[in-house]
């Protein structure tokens, strides 16, 4: 029994003891319910994913029609919410880096519209701010009728922005090949690049080369006509407008909240991750002729980041998880797809189960995701 004394097997231990009791209090919660729900003539079980679902998605990431199947209902919806929130964590995180750097700023007038912006974005609930965006697009832009045109082609109204849309005719297969070898040949020649500048003190345009590695190939291929493309443009009807790429209001206020949302928190933790660079750091560089913004982007900032990461992680959480306020302003992620989809079919204990399952999905994929990333810019101990 000296096995009981490792402290690394009672870790272990403990830790499958605990995941076993929560299988086990679910797995009896869901037999009481499923046993409950048979007393009373209620339908169980999953078989309802195949069933035709009846309804229409106004926005749908992959191709959906009505007569698809719930199951296929799901999977648009988890789609969209993938999408709105990955964007959100983008553009937020680019938005919120600048946010933080202006914080540190010594313009006092830019560091102070920089704090503003943060307050004013992290005390008011995010659900008053989708509301307020989505007022102000329905209101504030013209009807479907008046829509504005802004270029050939390009429409703005109260129903969205209409743009072009490129359609690949033929060769898709070959045109994403070449998109992720050419994004594959940038990713090793941008660290091969970086390797060799840090080992010889030269600049050798590894970002030029691996861009250029990135677009050739699929640029290539179009020129050998490997690929067909077309453009599908918008025409102004006397009600609407058909054709070309449609993002609608909803999509746009909700990536708008969320993005300014994260750009709020984003700029905290990059401001606090910057403060916590020793000081002496900033000397160091000016004595070696550094400018303040070389200084920031080549010294300050990789170190900061290993304080960054972390906090980073938990905000990239939470996007995914305020994304399901879509439902407010009526934009089909999620948990609106699971709404209908629970009073088409009547089966809330499975479809809240399967939602609920999603999100957990996502959630340890993106701490896994973080986590070797923060183990990969952590300081190496010899």
């Amino acid at each position: 029994m000296a096995f009981l004394h490792d402290m690394r097997f009672r870790a272990y231990f403990y830790q499958v003891v605990a995941i076993g009791a929560v299988i086990l209090v679910g797995w009896t919660m869901f037999s009481t319910a499923s046993g409950n729900l048979a007393k009373q003539n209620i339908a169980t079980g999953f078989d309802f994913l195949t069933r035709p679902a009846g309804f229409v998605i106004t926005e749908a990431a992959i191709a959906f029609e009505a007569t698809d199947t719930v199951g296929r209902a799901i999977l648009v919806g988890i789609a969209n919410t993938v999408k709105v929130s990955l964007l959100a964590a983008i553009f937020g995180t680019l938005l919120g880096l600048a946010v933080g750097i202006a914080r540190m700023s010594r313009n006092p007038l830019l560091a102070r519209l920089a704090l503003v912006y943060v307050e004013l974005l992290r005390n008011v609930p995010l659900l008053l701010y989708l509301f307020l965006w989505y007022s102000l697009i329905i209101l504030i832009l013209p009807p479907v009728r008046q829509a504005l045109n802004l270029l050939p082609g390009v429409y703005l109204s109260n129903s969205g922005l209409v743009v072009p849309a490129a359609l690949v005719e033929s060769g898709g297969g070959a045109l994403l090949a070449c998109l992720l070898g050419g994004a594959a040949a940038a990713f090793a020649i941008r660290r091969v690049s970086m390797r060799k500048r840090v080992a010889t003190g030269r600049s050798n345009h590894g970002g030029l080369i691996a861009t250029a590695a990135f677009v050739l190939p699929a640029l290539l291929l179009w020129l050998a006509g490997g690929v067909g493309i077309s453009w599908d443009f918008p025409t102004a009807g006397k009600f609407r407008l058909t054709g070309g790429l449609h993002v609608r209001p909803e999509f746009v206020a909700l990536l708008f909240g969320l993005a300014l949302s994260v750009s709020a928190n984003v700029a905290e933790i990059v401001r606090a991750g910057i403060q916590a660079v020793s000081k002496g750091q900033w000397e160091a560089a000016a004595a070696l002729g550094l400018a303040r913004g070389k200084t920031m982007r080549l010294v300050v900032l990789p170190q900061a980041l290993r304080i960054i990461i972390p906090p980073l992680t938990n905000t990239y959480l939470t996007v995914f998880k305020n994304s399901s306020l879509a439902i407010a302003i009526g934009y089909p992620d999620l948990v609106m797809v699971s709404n209908t989809v629970m009073n088409q079919t009547g089966q809330a204990i499975e479809t809240i189960a399967i939602f609920m399952g999603v999100y957990l999905a996502l959630s340890i994929a993106i701490s896994l995701l973080m986590n070797w990333y923060n183990a990969h810019v952590a300081l190496k101990e010899r």
